[in-house]
C-alpha cells in the first residue's frame, strides 16, 4: 500500500497491531487512557519495525513470496484476524484494568475513554514513523553518496554504521548529557541551597544550627526538612508512656563536600559532636536519588526505642531516584560505602558493652547503594547489627544473590532464604515474623510489594518470561496478567515510571504501616509488644510518603 508515496508494509502492519493488541492487557500498575495510549503507541512502532527487520532479512534470504489473489486473500483473512484482535483487547482492557484497580482499593478511573486512548496510539505513532522514515532517507542519502565510491554491499553496511553513529552521538553525547544537565539543574535549584534557604535551627542538637559543623544553607530542602521533623521527646513520650530522649537526625547535603569521603568524614564529626555514639540505636541511612528520607520509615522507629537513636544520612544526587538510577549509579554506590566504612571502622574502636547497635536502612535506590556499601566481607570481623532494605532496585546485586538463593518452593516474590535466622522477607501485611528459626545475632529484612515494578522489572522480558510470572500472582497483581516478547518490556518499563503512583502498600508506595512490623523484627525494641505495633501503626496512619508526627 502507498499513502502519498509512502510505503506501508501491510505484514509489518499486521503485526504492530498485534503488539498494540498485547499492549493492552495488565501490567503491575494501572493505566489511564493517556499512559495506555502512550504505550500502545510506542509497541505498535516496535512492531512496525519488527516487522520490516524481518521482511529484509526474509527477502535478503531470497525467500518466497505470495502473490496475485492468494497475496490479496490471505491480507484480507490476516487483516480481520488483526481488527478482531485489536477490537476485544480494546474491550477487555477496561475489565482488566477496572479488576487491578480494585483490587488495589482504588475507585474505577471514569475518565478511561477508547476515543482518548486510540488518538494518542495514532499519534504517538505517526511520530515515531516519520522519524523512521527521517533515519530510512539518511540512510538512502548517505548510501547513494557511498556508491560512488565503494561496491554497493559495501556501500550499505557503512551507510548503517554510518547513521547507527550518528543517532548514538546524538542520543549519548548530546541530546542525552544536555538533557541531565539540565533535569540536574533543575532539582537542585528545588533543593533551595544557599541564599533561598530558611532561617537555620539555633538549638545545638539540630544539624545545621550555629553549632553545627554543617552548613545549613548547602545542606539542602531534603536534609533541612529531615532534621527538623519528625517526633520529639515530648511526643514520643506521650505516646509511649514512658521517658524519652530528643532523637539525633545528621544530616550532610551533596554541596557540603566535595568528595563522598570529605562528606563521609564530616557525617562522623558531626555524629561525634552529637555525642551520637551513646545512643543505644545508630542507623545509617542511604536517601533516594533527590537526597529525600521517608519520614514513614524514620519516625516509627524514634518512638520504638524511646528516641533513644541516631540517624544519619548523606546525600550523594539531586536527581529524582530513576534518573539517578541510570545517570549517577556510581556516585550513590560511591557514598553509600564511604559513609558506611567511615562510621563502622570508629564503632568497631568503641567497647562492645557501651556502643550502639548498629543498623543500615534504605528505600528504592538508597537500598541499593546501601547493600553495596554494606559489605559483608569487610564486615565480618565485627559485624553490624542488622539491616533493612525497603524497595530493592532490580539490578542490586546483593538482591539477586538472594533472590537465586531461596527455597525452591517458595515464590520469587515472596522467598523463604534458608531457615530464616539470617534473611527474611516482608510485604504489605506481612512483618516477616515467620521465620523457621529464631533471629541469630545479624538480622537482614527486605520489604517489597509483589506488584512494584522498581524491584520485579526484568531487562530480559523482551524475550524471556520473568521468573514472577512463571508463578500464581501475588498481592495486588492481576490473574489476567500474560507475557508477550517485546510488549512486556515496554509495559514493565512505563510501570517503573508511574510505580509511585499506586496507592500506598502496591506498587513502590511503601509507607509507615509496614514499615513498623519489619522494624519491630529487625530491631527488637525493649519493651514491646504486639499491642504497641498497632498503636504506633494506628498512630502513624498518615498515608503514603508521611511520617508520624507534624511539628
Amino acid at each position: 500500500m502507498r499513502f502519498y508515496k509512502i510505503w506501508v508494509s501491510p505484514f509489518s502492519l499486521f503485526l504492530g497491531l498485534l503488539f498494540l493488541s498485547a499492549s493492552f492487557t495488565p501490567s503491575l500498575i494501572p493505566r489511564g487512557p493517556i499512559t495506555q495510549g502512550l504505550l500502545g503507541g510506542v509497541v505498535l512502532a516496535l512492531g512496525y519495525l519488527s516487522g520490516r527487520i524481518i521482511e529484509a532479512l526474509w527477502h535478503a534470504a531470497e525467500m518466497p513470496v505470495l502473490q496475485g489473489r492468494l497475496r490479496r486473500l490471505v491480507l484480507l483473512a490476516a487483516g480481520l484476524s488483526v481488527a478482531l484482535s485489536v477490537a476485544v483487547a480494546f474491550r477487555s482492557s477496561f475489565v482488566w484494568q477496572s479488576d487491578l484497580r480494585i483490587q488495589m482499593g482504588v475507585e474505577e478511573d471514569a475518565s478511561t475513554q477508547i476515543l482518548t486512548s486510540i488518538a494518542i496510539v495514532i499519534v504517538v505513532f505517526a511520530l515515531l514513523f516519520a522519524i523512521g522514515l527521517g533515519i530510512a532517507a539518511s540512510f538512502r542519502w548517505i548510501r547513494s553518496w557511498l556508491d560512488r565510491f565503494i561496491p554497493r554491499r559495501r556501500a550499505n553496511v557503512f551507510g548503517v554504521l554510518i547513521v547507527a553513529t550518528i543517532l548514538f552521538v546524538l542520543t549519548r553525547d548530546g541530546l542525552l548529557d544536555a538533557t541531565v544537565r539540565l533535569i540536574d539543574e533543575t532539582f537542585e535549584s528545588t533543593q533551595k541551597l544557599f541564599g533561598d534557604a530558611p532561617p537555620a535551627p539555633q538549638e545545638a542538637r539540630f544539624t545545621g544550627s550555629p553549632d553545627s559543623l554543617v552548613d545549613w544553607a548547602a545542606m539542602g530542602q531534603p536534609g533541612r526538612d529531615f532534621v527538623t521533623s519528625g517526633p520529639d521527646a515530648a511526643a514520643i513520650s506521650a505516646f509511649t508512656g514512658r521517658s524519652a530522649r530528643d532523637p539525633i537526625r545528621v544530616y550532610i547535603g551533596r554541596a557540603n563536600g566535595e568528595t563522598p569521603e570529605q562528606r563521609a568524614d564530616l557525617a562522623l564529626a558531626e555524629l561525634l559532636r552529637l555525642n551520637a555514639f551513646e545512643r543505644k540505636i545508630l542507623v545509617v541511612v542511604s536517601p533516594t536519588g533527590t537526597g529525600w528520607m521517608d519520614p514513614g520509615s524514620a519516625d516509627p522507629l524514634e518512638y520504638m526505642h524511646d528516641g533513644d537513636i541516631a540517624t544519619v544520612s548523606v546525600q550523594y544526587s539531586y536527581l529524582q531516584s530513576p534518573f539517578a538510577l541510570i545517570f549517577e549509579t556510581e556516585t550513590g554506590l560511591q557514598q553509600a560505602t564511604a559513609t558506611l566504612a567511615v562510621i563502622h571502622d570508629y564503632w568497631k574502636t568503641l567497647p562492645r558493652e557501651t556502643r550502639p547497635r548498629l543498623y543500615v536502612h534504605g528505600l528504592s535506590l538508597g537500598a541499593w547503594s546501601s547493600m553495596y556499601g554494606t559489605n559483608l566481607f569487610r564486615l565480618i570481623d565485627d559485624p553490624i547489627d542488622g539491616a533493612f532494605w525497603a524497595g530493592p532496585p532490580f539490578p542490586s546485586d546483593f538482591w539477586n544473590r538472594v533472590q537465586r538463593a531461596r527455597k525452591a518452593d517458595s515464590p520469587w516474590v515472596a522467598p523463604d532464604i534458608g531457615d530464616g535466622s539470617f534473611i527474611r522477607y516482608a510485604a504489605r501485611g506481612d512483618d516477616g515474623s515467620d521465620g523457621a528459626a529464631p533471629w541469630g545475632d545479624m538480622r537482614i529484612m527486605f520489604l517489597q510489594y509483589p506488584s512494584d515494578p522498581i524491584v520485579f522489572y526484568e531487562p530480559l522480558s523482551i524475550w524471556r518470561r520473568p521468573e514472577w510470572m512463571r508463578e500464581p500472582p501475588g498481592d495486588g497483581v492481576s490473574s489476567h496478567l500474560s507475557f508477550m516478547p517485546i510488549v512486556t518490556q515496554f509495559q514493565l518499563a512505563l510501570d517503573m515510571a508511574m510505580a509511585t503512583s499506586a496507592p500506598a502498600g502496591f506498587g513502590h508506595g511503601y509507607y509507615a504501616q509496614d514499615y513498623i512490623g519489619p522494624w519491630v523484627q529487625v530491631t527488637a525494641p525493649d519493651p514491646w509488644t504486639d499491642a504497641d505495633t498497632e498503636r504506633l501503626k494506628a498512630h502513624c496512619d498518615n498515608g503514603f510518603q508521611k511520617g508520624c508526627t507534624n511539628r
